[in-house]
């Protein structure tokens, strides 16, 4: 049971991750990439709480909801990290050329 709770956990990182990058490649926008990622983790996190509340049938399992949104909020911050460092970059670059 734990297993495949743990595939639905990859699953919606995955996908988080994969609808950022599409949303990535058609704004050309880091910070709005990183915002679809911080909104799925609402989404997802209660999605994954009413999978577990439904296969688990226990009131605990909404815990494992929080822990789906807990590691997509990380996956956030690590890309609004990564936006605002390129940001920076560009910024210094274009005062040294």
């Amino acid at each position: 049971m734990s297993g495949f709770l743990i595939f639905i956990m990859v699953v919606f990182i995955v996908s988080a991750n994969i609808i950022a990058v599409l949303s990535y490649m058609k704004k050309r926008n880091l910070y709005s990439a990183a915002f679809i990622i911080l909104l799925l983790a609402a989404a997802f996190g209660g999605i994954g709480g009413v999978v577990a509340l439904l296969i688990i049938r226990d009131p605990f399992a909404v815990f494992y909801g929080l822990q789906v949104a807990y590691f997509l909020l990380i996956n956030s911050i690590i890309a609004f990290i990564i936006a605002i460092l390129v940001t920076l970059i560009k910024i210094y670059n274009k005062r040294t050329a």
